[in-house]
């Protein structure tokens, strides 16, 4: 089993800056890869970003790429997504998740809330 917790999620004004944070344990080896998806208001959960474990390449949503960045820190178990330049279309609450086989997306977290105000 694979355990996931976000934080960094709060209230910030357009143009803003947050870090969202997550925290793995457990089976980390049983995860290819990790990502951050997200979930507004009456809308249905979206991709984000993700990496995988081997390797450096990572993948964007259109919507995010030149103002979000995933990253990680191994030493700590830690994922994080970057996110600048905020827009109110990206309130919502955002979820970690872990991959145990390419294309599926098994291990999540309880989310963490963004709102971005104008």
């Amino acid at each position: 089993q694979v355990q996931l917790v976000e934080s960094g999620g709060g209230l910030v004004q357009a143009g803003g800056s947050l870090r969202l944070s997550c925290v793995v344990s457990g089976c980390i080896s049983c995860t290819y890869g990790m990502a951050w998806f997200r979930q507004a208001p009456g809308k249905e959960r979206e991709f984000v970003a993700a990496f995988k474990w081997s390797g450096s390449i990572t993948n964007y949503a259109d919507s995010v790429k030149g103002r979000f960045t995933i990253s990680r820190d191994n030493a700590k178990n830690t994922v994080y997504l970057q996110m600048n330049s905020l827009k109110p279309e990206d309130t919502g609450v955002y979820y970690c998740a872990g991959g145990a086989t390419i294309g599926t997306w098994t291990y999540w977290g309880q989310g963490t809330q963004v709102i971005v105000s104008l």
